[in-house]
């Protein structure tokens, strides 16, 4: 696998896993180990790589270390500390990382719980680790936008100089898309006041905050969903002049083989609108080459499955809808290898209606 691929099959681990995972040890050898070997390359059981329980005796207190600090040419490069993956982060669970940041020759330090991981390094001040993250990678939305700069930080090609470079431009992009994110799903007082203050000459009383509150939160809603529909608009244009789905998108990116059992060992699940209207999507395909009543689903705590006669065998398509941001289409080859499709919209799953009867006919085969 490359390097997305093993992201994905990693975040789909901690999906599948988070909840059942209740201590700062089992986080550390179910989710961050693997993060440290499989995503970035580093060898745990190499010493002269990856040393755990990290402590420095210069300036530090005593009896105070570091989870792991990975190393190259015996030099502290990265340090990281973990916390259990049902306890959120925040910066004073930093308080260590802080320390060793400034009597070391680290200039990336990591804070993480295993789903979430914040990096840091010194912008502010010289060898003064930031009270903000330059990068932060959360595996239950991954942002595709920040695996380049998080490949650089692996053991093939480290190139921290780069790194640091561009944490700048990454720490104030990164916080904005945040911030506008957060703004969009509940905007607070000034948020709304801003948008009041120019369509809305009267004063801004209690009665008008209450009323511009969900008008602006509504108008955010409809402009972002027109944007997407513009969006889809064009895809569907550009579609109708090239055959579907010929090929995958550059930017999919392909999971490890089907794993069987996946659906018979989620649990808390809720099956949501979005992914029944996908699936009557995905149906209505599959309907050219089979029965309809051969088509079945099943929802998973991590994906939407549709299978052919009900056959954990025979997955048609997935529908990963859970995501707080993007979504995806996976649909399968002969070898039932996932490949994952970036969607903006339900109706971008047409575009892959070839690859999805493909898959059909190749069952009935």
């Amino acid at each position: 696998m490359d390097f997305d691929e093993r992201l994905w099959a990693l975040a789909s681990k901690v999906g599948n896993q988070r909840e059942a995972i209740q201590t700062e040890e089992a986080t550390k050898n179910a989710f961050i180990m693997p993060f440290i070997s499989t995503i970035l390359g580093y060898d745990i059981f190499n010493p002269l790589e990856v040393v755990p329980e990290f402590s420095a005796d210069v300036g530090v207190k005593k009896n105070e270390k570091v989870d792991y600090a990975i190393m190259r040419d015996g030099e502290v490069q990265i340090l990281i500390e973990c916390k259990k993956s049902t306890e959120p982060l925040k910066i004073e669970h930093a308080s260590q990382l802080f320390r060793y940041f400034s009597v070391t020759n680290a200039r990336i330090a990591v804070l993480t719980n295993g789903e979430v991981y914040n990096f840091y390094t010194d912008l502010d001040a010289p060898n003064k680790m930031d009270d903000k993250p330059f990068l932060v990678l959360d595996l239950s939305d991954v942002d595709e936008t920040l695996l380049p700069e998080l490949r650089k930080l692996t053991k093939e090609v480290f190139d921290l100089d780069s790194v640091i470079s561009a944490a700048e431009e990454l720490k104030y992009v990164g916080a904005i898309k945040r911030e506008i994110a957060s703004q969009f799903k509940d905007p607070d007082e000034a948020f709304v006041r801003l948008f009041t203050s120019r369509v809305y000459e009267g004063r801004f009383t209690q009665d008008a905050k209450a009323q511009f509150t969900q008008l602006v939160a509504k108008a955010t809603r409809q402009f972002l969903n027109e944007k997407v529909n513009d969006r889809l608009k064009t895809a569907l244009g550009a579609s109708d002049s090239a055959p579907p789905a010929e090929a995958a998108p550059a930017d999919s990116v392909t999971s490890e083989p089907v794993a069987e059992s996946d659906l018979d060992r989620d649990t808390e699940i809720e099956t949501t609108l979005e992914e029944l209207e996908g699936y009557q999507i995905v149906k209505a395909i599959s309907c050219s080459e089979v029965k309809p009543e051969r088509v079945a689903q099943r929802d998973a705590k991590s994906y939407f499955a549709v299978l052919l006669d009900d056959n954990n065998r025979k997955p048609i398509a997935r529908l990963h809808f859970n995501g707080k941001k993007q979504k995806y289409l996976g649909t399968f080859d002969a070898d039932k290898v996932e490949t994952r499709h970036p969607i903006n919209g339900l109706e971008e799953i047409y575009l892959h209606a070839e690859t999805i009867r493909g898959t059909v006919n190749h069952y009935m085969d």
